[in-house]
C-alpha cells in the first residue's frame, strides 16, 4: 500500500502492456481479471485506486505481423486494441488508464527517461551477436534453446542469428545494487518460486543488454542516434509511467511521477519476469527513480492438461467463453480453481461442475429458498431481528464474525482461491444450518421468534458472502444485494464511500424489517452437453 502526500493510503496496480501481435488470449484475460479483483477489493475498502492496463505496440514482431496482413503497423495496432478494450468490457474489467506505447505523449516520456540514463553514462555503443527470438523480442542464451535452435517459450519458432552494432544499457553495473535491493526487500518478487528464479539468474552474473535495433522502422528513433530504433522493451516498460499522467498534464517525468508513483503491484505472467524484476529496477535505479512495491509473476494456463497453442489447435478463446457463460462465471472459475502464482488447467467439464456446485447450488439455492421462506413467514421482509439479539456463539454469527479479516488477508496476498474458499465455507455452513434448524418446522410449531432468527442468520450470511465476493463476481453480488432489498452498485469506483467497508464487512449489517426483493435464481445452472 502506498501513501499520498497527506499520509493517506493509495494503491496502484498494472497488468502487462499486452503485445498486439494478435487478439487477446486467455492468459491476458487471466492476468487482467486478477488485477481487476485486487483493484476492486482496494476500492471496497475506500482506498483511492489507479489500475493500469494497455498495449505494447512497437517492435519487429508487430512490423512483420502487419506486413503479413497487408496493413500499416499503426492500422494493425488500432484494430487489435479495439479487441482488447472490447474483451475487458465483456469481462467487467474496471481499469482507470489504458496505456498505448504508440501515443505521442509516451514518446516524450521515453525520450526524457532515456536522456536521464544517458546522462548517467549507462548507455554505450557496442557489438551484438547472438540468437534472437522475434516472438519474445529477446536475445537467447545458447544453453536455453531447444533442439533446432527453437525458442523455449515459442517452441514452434526458430530463433534468428543477429550480428549488429547496437547501443547497450550497463545492466552489469547494477548487479550489486539489485542484489542488495532483493535482500532488503524480500517481498519485491512474488511468489517465492519466482524470487528464487530471479536470484538464480542474477547470481550467474548480469550481462549488459542492447537497447537499440537497426533495420527496424516501427518504433521510436533513439534520441542520440536516429539511425537506431529503441528496443521495444526499453520503450514498453515506460508505458506504466506514461499512464500516470493526468489527461491535461504536459508529458514530463515530473508530472507523471507526482501522484501515483511508485506502482504498488506489477502483475505479470512468469514469462516476462526477467524484464520486470531485473531490467526494469536497474533502469529505474539509473534514472534515479523509486522502485515499485512488488512484481508478482503468475503461472501459465493449460487446457485439459495440455499446453495451449494454435499449432495444437486447442486454444481457449476468452471472448467465446465470456459470451457463452458470462463474465462472473469466467472470473470465478479462474480465480477460485487455480492457486494464483502456480500453473493451472482449464477443463470445460470441471468449469461447469464448479460453477453449478458453488454458484448455482450452494449460493443460489441457499438465497432462493431462504427468501421464499421469508416471504411466507415474515411478510416478505427481513426478519425483525437485530445482530444484538443473536448470541455470539450462534453458529453462523460466530463463523461470520472473523470472515472479513480472513478474506482481506487472502486478497492482500493475492491468494484468491483461499478468499473464495473461505467465503464459500460460510455459505456451506448456511446450507447445513438451514437443514438442521428446519425453520419450516419451527414455524409450524409456532416458534416465530426462533424461525425469524434462523432466517435472519442465513440471509445475513449470504449478504456478507456477496459483499466479500464482489471483487470476483460483481454482477452476482449486485443481484444478491438487490434481492435482499439493498441498494448497491458494485461497479461504482466510489463503492468504498457508498457501501462502507467498516459496516458492510461485518456480520449483522442487514437492516430488520426491510422489504425483500423477489426470489429469482441468481445464477442459472449450466447443463453439460451430454446432460
Amino acid at each position: 500500500m502506498g501513501l499520498d502526500s497527506a499520509g493517506n493510503p493509495k494503491f496502484s496496480i498494472t497488468t502487462p502492456l499486452y503485445y498486439v501481435n494478435d487478439l487477446p488470449h486467455i492468459g491476458s484475460a487471466y492476468t487482467t481479471i486478477a488485477a481487476d479483483v485486487i483493484a476492486r477489493f482496494q476500492r471496497l475498502k475506500g482506498v483511492p485506486v489507479l489500475m493500469i492496463t494497455g498495449t505494447d505496440e512497437h517492435g519487429q514482431k508487430i512490423q512483420r505481423t502487419a506486413e503479413a496482413r497487408q496493413k500499416s503497423p499503426q492500422a494493425h495496432c488500432d484494430e487489435i486494441v479495439v479487441g482488447f478494450k472490447s474483451l475487458w468490457q465483456q469481462l467487467n474489467i474496471t481499469y482507470d488508464r489504458f496505456s498505448r506505447t504508440t501515443a505521442p505523449r509516451h514518446q516524450a516520456i521515453v525520450t526524457e527517461f532515456f536522456q536521464r540514463v544517458w546522462a548517467q553514462g549507462d548507455i554505450y555503443e557496442g557489438h551484438q551477436q547472438g540468437w534472437y527470438c522475434v516472438a519474445c523480442e529477446e536475445f537467447k542464451e545458447e544453453r536455453d534453446l531447444l533442439p533446432e535452435h527453437r525458442c523455449p517459450i515459442h517452441t514452434n519458432k526458430a530463433v534468428e542469428w543477429r550480428d549488429e552494432q547496437n547501443y547497450f544499457f550497463r545492466l552489469s553495473k547494477y548487479q550489486p545494487q539489485l542484489e542488495k535491493f532483493y535482500a532488503d526487500q524480500p517481498d519485491f518478487i512474488q511468489p517465492p518460486s519466482r524470487r528464487n528464479e530471479v536470484l538464480s539468474f542474477v547470481g550467474q552474473g548480469l550481462q549488459d543488454f542492447s537497447i537499440s535495433r537497426v533495420n527496424l522502422d516501427w518504433g521510436f528513433p533513439m534520441p542520440t542516434n536516429p539511425q537506431h530504433t529503441l528496443y521495444v522493451w526499453f520503450d514498453a516498460l515506460l508505458g506504466y509511467v506514461t499512464a500516470l499522467l493526468e489527461p491535461d498534464d504536459e508529458p514530463t517525468l515530473d508530472n507523471a511521477l507526482q501522484r501515483w508513483w511508485p506502482i504498488q503491484t506489477h502483475l505479470i505472467g512468469k514469462d516476462i519476469l526477467r524484464f520486470h524484476a531485473v531490467y526494469w529496477p536497474a533502469m529505474l535505479m539509473s534514472a534515479g527513480l523509486p522502485l515499485p512495491g512488488r512484481v508478482f509473476g503468475h503461472g501459465f494456463l493449460t487446457k485439459d492438461g495440455q499446453k495451449m497453442g494454435k499449432s495444437l489447435g486447442n486454444t481457449l478463446d476468452p471472448v467465446d467463453l465470456a459470451e457463452r457463460y458470462g463474465a462472473d462465471a469466467v472470473r470465478y472459475y479462474f480465480l477460485k480453481e487455480i492457486e494464483f502464482g502456480k500453473d493451472g488447467d482449464f477443463s470445460e467439464t470441471r468449469f461447469i461442475h464448479v460453477l453449478n456446485a458453488d454458484l448455482a447450488n450452494d449460493l443460489g439455492n441457499l438465497l432462493n429458498r431462504t427468501l421464499k421462506m421469508a416471504g411466507r413467514y415474515c411478510q416478505g421482509q427481513v426478519p425483525d431481528v437485530t445482530e444484538a439479539q443473536i448470541p455470539a456463539d450462534y453458529d453462523l454469527k460466530s463463523k461470520g464474525k472473523y470472515l472479513a479479516a480472513t478474506v482481506a488477508a487472502a486478497y492482500e496476498a493475492l491468494a484468491f482461491s483461499q478468499a473464495c474458499d473461505a467465503i464459500l465455507g460460510l455459505i456451506r455452513s448456511g446450507n447445513k444450518f438451514l437443514d438442521e434448524k428446519a425453520p419450516w418446522s419451527l414455524y409450524k410449531q409456532g416458534q416465530q421468534v426462533e424461525t425469524e432468527r434462523v432466517l435472519y442468520a442465513v440471509l445475513e450470511s449470504v449478504r456478507l458472502a456477496a459483499y466479500l465476493l464482489s471483487p470476483v463476481v460483481p454482477g452476482l453480488a449486485q443481484a444478491i444485494y438487490q434481492q435482499l432489498g439493498l441498494t448497491a452498485d458494485f461497479n461504482d469506483r466510489a463503492i468504498g464511500q457508498t457501501l462502507a467497508y467498516s459496516t458492510h464487512s461485518c456480520w449483522g449489517y442487514l437492516p430488520a424489517r426491510q422489504p425483500l426483493g423477489k426470489a429469482e435464481p441468481i445464477f442459472q445452472r449450466i447443463e453439460l452437453a451430454s446432460e
